[in-house]
Parts: structure tokens; C-alpha cells; sequence
């Protein structure tokens, strides 16, 4: 029986400056480095969440995440960094009862089969965007996603419909979302909120909670409300014998689905298709298929993409008691971190780990703990399904309709965006119309379609 060792795992000893400058400026490679030099666990410091301990077996993750969770304190790790904009009702602010409460008043909308409803919405909004793309041209694909993503929480979780508030929330949202270090630093030093980026962030902030709280009200007063499948509209309706929703939990939710769930998502697809481009023979397999009207092998490359290239890195955990996570008796207060992004790329668990193979998915199921792009246990990311499904149809829709090829053959490196991993040239490609589709026959469809 291994026994346990006191203290805090080995690490880097540099300044806690320097610590957060290195992790900031790349991520993988820092956390990557220093399991190399200091083995499956170690410690660094991190402004402004203080001490980490990452662990990157299978084993020790599965412990963490379906520890008790009265010890293990996702909500109050993930608050250090969001509840600043999150509020203080989300589900990924809060622990234990209340946790389990909100999110259970959260579920029935991201159920697999409830999320099916929005395909329609997903497609059409993907085929608005394409329609106004440059053919033939240069362009960053990630920002076409983060469009399309956007587009899809304003309408299928908001439920905005007048085109003047579709308007207002396109130039207000990206700027809300887009937050990085330097706005974090008022959440450290709150006086910084009186002045320059923290003051105008601050400002729109209040801008966007007032024209939340505002399409609250109306969908609140709608005489359609019964008939509306909008996620908004389903949470406001909730379920029987559910206490309903405050205003301040709806605006709470809400700016954490937009946070979660729009540009995670789009970067998932943007990484999608920068892998795509470079692995001819994988995009051959899956547009074949779309052809076909099959879907096993896009839900593989959807799968493969989040195992390579996983948007979110870590996930945290703070410990409110001193236990045992790998071997070392660990006070109160440290945060321990699976490291998502280590675990995924282990060749002690994938054949050829940095390799862009989707058929590892068609062959096996991967072993437990191994796959974890939305985390586990009950703190398992309650828009899984929908973000899957999402990055399904998107795909499905764009590469049924245009070609694509990258701009050139080498891959494009991850790149750090406050807490999410991005291609570092924006996933860019060339793009035409297949089979000699015009734009204009293009456009003429799209009117039949709405």
C-alpha cells in the first residue's frame, strides 16, 4: 500500500509573477514542461488563485472528480477567475446543495434529445453567415465561428427575435466575453474599476445586465411564453414543482451559458476544421459521409478534435478540508487541477497521441477517465450534448456546401485567450462554393428557407 507524503508536490520555485506569465503565455506548454521535469503531479502559483496541484493520471482525475463534493469545490475555484461576470447565482460559481439545485433546474433543456430541437436554428444561422463569406479569399475561420455560435445563443438560448435587439446584443456580447488578463486584474485590485479598460468593461458590463433584465421582463409578459422553446423561456416556465427562477438567477445563467457555451464552442469548431485541412484523407472520409447522410464519422472528428486540441486546458477544484490526492496529504485551501489537455495527449492511454486519427473512435471506446473535454462527474458540463451537436451541424452544413484548403500546410499552435486554447493564426483557409455553386442560387435558397 503506497503510503502518503506530507506537504506539497515538487515544482517550479520561481516567483508567482513569473509562474503566471509563463501559464498565461502558453499554457500546454508550460504545465506540459513541468510534468516532464517534475513527474504525473506537481505545484505551481498562479495569480490571483494562489496554489495549484496538478495531477494528470486517469486514476487520481476519476478521484477528484467523484470526490465528496463538500471537499472538492468546483464552484468556488471557478469563482476566483469568474463570478466577477457570472454573478453570484451561477451554476458554475456555486457548491453542494445549492449547486445540485440549480443545476437540476438547469438540465431538462440540455437533455440529448431536448437539444435536437435547435438544429433548425443551428443550420440556419450557419447558412446566413456562409452567404456572406468571401469566396476564393483569405479568411480567419475562427471569428466566423464565434459569429455563428453567438448567433445561436441569441437565438435558440435567449430566444431574441426583433432584429433591432439581434443588432444591440452583436455589438455589446463579443466584448463581454472577450475578457483576458488585463481586465482581470480589477478583480484583484477593485479600485482599477474607476478608471481606462476596467472602467469601460465595467460599464458594459451594466449595459448588457440591463438589456438582459429588459428581454427577462418582456418574455416574462409574453402570451406566447407556453408555446416558445427557447432555453430562456424554458427556464423561466421550469419545471413542476420547481421554485421559479429569480430575475438575478435568469441574467446569472444566462451570461454563463454565453461564457460556456458561445466561444468554447466555436473554438472547438474552428480547431475542427484547421485539423481537417491538413489531414486530407479525414476530410475526404467525413464530406463523403455527409454525402451519404451518415454520422458516425463526423461525430469521431468532432470527438478526435476535442481529444488533440481541447479548448479548455484544466478544470479546478479548491479543497475546503486536507486530503489525500495523489499520494500527498494536502492542506485546505489548495486548488488541485486535472489537466484535461495531459491526460488526453498520454501515449501511455492513445496510440500516436499528437496524431489527428478520428477512427479511434469508430474503432474503441476510450478507457474511463482519458476523454474528459467537458469534464465528469456532477460537475460535467451540462451543455455537453449541446455543444456537440452544435459543432455537428455547423460542420455538417459548411462542408456539404463549400470547399475548403488552408492557407498553408504547417499546423497552426494553440495560443492562450483568457482561459481557452486557440488556433494562433485564427484557423485560417481559402474558401469556394462546391460543385460550382453560385453565391447568388446560394442566396435564393436561403430566402425559400426562411
Amino acid at each position: 500500500m503506497r503510503s502518503s507524503r506530507r506537504g506539497l508536490p515538487p515544482g517550479p520555485r520561481w516567483p508567482i509573477a513569473v509562474q503566471s506569465l509563463l501559464l498565461w503565455r502558453g499554457i500546454d506548454r508550460f504545465i506540459e514542461r513541468c510534468m516532464d521535469r517534475y513527474g504525473p503531479v506537481f505545484t505551481i502559483r498562479l495569480a490571483p488563485m494562489g496554489t495549484l496541484v496538478y495531477i494528470t493520471e486517469p486514476e487520481e482525475i476519476k478521484r477528484v472528480f467523484t470526490g465528496d463534493t463538500s471537499v472538492f469545490h468546483a464552484g468556488e475555484a471557478n469563482g476566483t477567475v469568474l463570478a466577477k461576470v457570472m454573478g453570484r447565482h451561477s451554476v458554475l460559481i456555486l457548491d453542494e446543495d445549492e449547486h445540485l439545485r440549480q443545476r437540476r433546474r438547469m438540465l431538462p433543456p440540455f437533455h440529448g434529445e431536448s437539444v435536437r430541437r435547435y438544429g433548425e436554428v443551428i443550420e440556419h444561422v450557419t447558412r446566413e453567415e456562409i452567404a456572406r463569406w468571401p469566396m476564393g479569399a483569405e479568411m480567419e475561420l475562427h471569428p466566423r465561428m464565434n459569429a455563428i455560435t453567438l448567433e445561436v445563443i441569441m437565438r435558440a438560448v435567449i430566444g431574441v427575435e426583433e432584429e433591432a435587439r439581434l443588432a444591440e446584443l452583436r455589438r455589446l456580447l463579443p466584448g463581454l466575453v472577450s475578457f483576458g488578463p488585463v481586465v482581470m486584474l480589477s478583480w484583484v485590485y477593485p479600485r482599477l474599476n474607476a478608471v481606462g479598460p476596467w472602467r469601460r468593461f465595467d460599464e458594459l458590463k451594466r449595459t448588457v445586465d440591463g438589456v438582459l433584465y429588459d428581454e427577462i421582463r418582456r418574455r416574462r409578459e409574453d402570451p406566447r411564453l407556453d408555446q416558445r422553446a427557447d432555453i430562456l423561456s424554458l427556464l423561466i416556465r421550469g419545471s413542476e414543482g420547481e421554485q421559479p427562477m429569480t430575475d438575478e438567477e435568469l441574467r446569472d445563467q444566462l451570461i454563463t451559458l454565453l461564457l460556456a457555451g458561445h466561444e468554447t464552442t466555436a473554438t472547438g469548431l474552428a480547431w475542427a476544421f484547421e485539423r481537417l485541412l491538413r489531414n486530407p484523407a479525414a476530410l475526404a472520409r467525413v464530406r463523403e459521409e455527409i454525402d451519404a447522410g451518415e454520422d458516425a464519422y463526423l461525430d469521431a472528428v468532432v470527438k478526435e478534435t476535442l481529444r488533440l486540441r481541447p479548448v479548455i486546458f484544466d478544470v479546478a477544484r479548491k479543497l475546503k478540508k486536507p486530503v489525500e490526492v495523489a499520494g500527498y496529504k494536502l492542506p485546505a485551501g489548495v486548488t488541485v487541477m486535472p489537466a484535461i489537455g495531459v491526460v488526453q495527449r498520454s501515449g501511455s492511454h492513445w496510440p500516436g497521441p499528437r496524431d489527428f486519427h478520428p477512427e479511434r473512435f469508430l474503432d474503441a471506446q476510450p478507457e474511463p477517465y482519458t476523454w474528459i473535454p467537458f469534464g465528469g462527474g456532477t460537475r460535467r458540463c451540462l451543455g455537453a450534448a449541446f455543444a456537440t451537436f452544435e459543432m455537428k451541424t455547423v460542420l455538417r452544413t459548411i462542408l456539404s456546401e463549400l470547399d475548403l484548403r488552408a492557407d498553408r500546410p504547417e499546423p497552426e499552435p494553440p495560443r492562450m485567450k483568457h482561459i481557452t486554447l486557440v488556433p494562433a493564426r485564427g484557423a485560417r483557409a481559402v474558401v469556394t462554393w462546391r460543385h460550382g455553386a453560385e453565391q447568388g442560387s446560394f442566396r435564393e435558397a436561403q430566402a425559400s428557407y426562411r
